[in-house]
């Protein structure tokens, strides 16, 4: 009698080579990206350490605090203008990563992917690790952790431009919202663990809030090293190009092409666009644009919420951390519920336009009865999270996808690589300003900073005015698009 096999090892053989390798490679990048916002969030947590309200404070048996109400405080974050000199140590990352953000893809398109992945995550391991190690040198000068910022934030930029490119190697220019949407989830992800890790430490020694996360995205490093694969063919796995061919659709670098295209045509545009040519694909200006308000909201909430808790709720920072961490929570939903809607619709700048309308007013609600019980504060920052994270993510996942792969393009794979560095160019401008602002704002009130934010949703929403109105008459059936299974923006 012939045995059968165990369920164990027929689930095993039930998937291809091809399968597994994909999988690994879906997760590994997954895997890398969190580390590179693990390690990011950890200043956003400790800013309620660094300056805190001293009078709430046991002070030591042995230490004399007469007239002096900032004795807890970490100089030279003690004085007045605390929240100025917070806003300008974020924007020292933020600037390096917007500017550095433009140069990466160069490096990234001529150096192999695991070598310069490798290295951007040791680097950002060893600076994360630097800014912790104040704590115990008793640093206590600006410039140094301004340096730290700087250096930390331009070796952070080659993390999106690599793990793009490495998924794209391996599952071709794919549109789908809702797997691009899930798989985005790493930057909530990361952003929930990095408040968690720093939130243990940050109430006896936060060095250590950046020690931890600096070991993690360099241990995460060593693993890319040994384990990433760049292209299937590096291990004689099928390319997506083929795979695609061969469920019965025409593609070439993993776009799929219409009837009226042809392989011919397509090698007529593999040469690089220029920046002007890919400006000039309709949609990328105004999705641009929008990125880089709604990444100023983003990001403002990601770096200064927990302080903002702090202040308001009056909760030590390890509470204010964690609670921080529920507008991630509502980021990952977000994002994945953007990208089904937007799947379902066809309508990627309607669904982007919707959710920003409604963050509107819901964080404008946020500030006014968000702190009044810890309920309010769970659910509000839930919603906030969502409505603000959800285009943010659709845009620089699938939107970015769209355009990529415009009929002009004929799926130009270097064109889609410039077209994604001017939409995550510009987003990270707006990265930079926004805790900038809000540390330049603060000082008068966080009234104004939420009507900043504010109004950074409604200027998103306008820029997007022109591609939603083309959206609504393709609906309408009085526009039809031009290519077939391309979307026209």
């Amino acid at each position: 009698m012939k045995s059968s096999l165990a369920p164990g090892i027929r689930l095993f053989t039930s998937y291809s080579r091809d399968v597994w390798y994909r999988t690994s490679i879906l997760f590994l990048t997954f895997l890398f990206y969190t580390a590179y916002h693990l390690s990011r969030k950890p200043i956003s947590i400790v800013k309620g350490q660094l300056h805190r309200n001293c009078s709430n404070v046991v002070p030591p048996a042995d230490l004399n605090i007469t007239d002096n109400d900032t004795w807890c405080d970490w100089a030279p974050f003690d004085q007045d203008n605390y929240q100025t000199l917070f806003g300008a140590l974020d924007n020292c990352f933020l600037v390096a990563y917007a500017i550095g953000m433009f140069i990466s893809g160069i490096f990234g398109e001529r150096l192999p992917l695991r070598y310069y992945l490798s290295f951007g995550m040791l680097m950002s391991g060893l600076f994360t690790c630097l800014f912790g190690l104040g704590f115990y040198l008793n640093i206590h000068s600006l410039a140094y952790y301004g340096s730290i910022q700087v250096m930390n934030g331009l070796m952070q930029t080659t993390g999106w431009p690599s793990v793009v490119a490495c998924v794209g190697n391996w599952f071709g220019k794919g549109k789908r919202g809702f797997i691009m949407g899930v798989w985005n989830s790493h930057t909530s992800v990361g952003n929930i663990l990095g408040s968690l890790i720093a939130g243990v430490f940050v109430s006896s020694a936060w060095g250590m809030s950046f020690i931890v996360p600096g070991i993690i995205i360099a241990a995460c490093g060593v693993l890319c090293f040994f384990f990433l694969v760049e292209k299937p063919e590096d291990v004689n796995c099928t390319p997506p190009q083929q795979q695609n061919a061969a469920n019965g659709d025409r593609s070439v670098n993993g776009a799929i092409m219409s009837e009226s295209e042809s392989p011919e045509a397509t090698e007529e545009h593999t040469e690089a666009i220029s920046f002007v040519g890919a400006l000039c694909i309709p949609g990328v200006v105004e999705f641009s644009l929008c990125l880089l308000f709604a990444k100023l909201v983003s990001y403002t909430f990601l770096y200064w919420l927990p302080l903002y808790i702090s202040n308001v709720a009056h909760f030590d920072a390890r509470q204010a951390g964690d609670l921080s961490t529920l507008f991630d929570v509502g980021g990952i939903v977000g994002g994945i519920l953007a990208g089904l809607v937007s799947d379902y619709t066809g309508g990627r700048a309607t669904t982007c336009c919707v959710m920003l309308l409604v963050a509107a007013p819901m964080l404008y609600l946020y500030n006014y009865i968000g702190q009044r019980s810890i309920v309010t504060t769970i659910v509000m920052l839930l919603w906030c999270g969502s409505l603000v994270n959800g285009p943010y993510a659709l845009i620089t996942t699938a939107v970015s996808a769209d355009l990529g792969t415009h009929e002009s393009l004929k799926g130009n794979s270097r064109a889609l690589s410039t077209v994604t560095a001017i939409i995550d160019g510009t987003g990270s401008i707006g990265a930079a300003l926004g805790p900038l602002l809000a540390g330049l704002i603060s000082p008068t009130g966080w009234n104004n900073v939420f009507y900043m934010l504010i109004s950074a949703d409604v200027l998103a929403c306008l820029f997007l005015a022109r591609l939603v109105y083309k959206e609504i008459q393709v609906w309408t059936g009085n526009a039809v698009p031009r290519a077939r299974g391309f979307k026209e923006f």
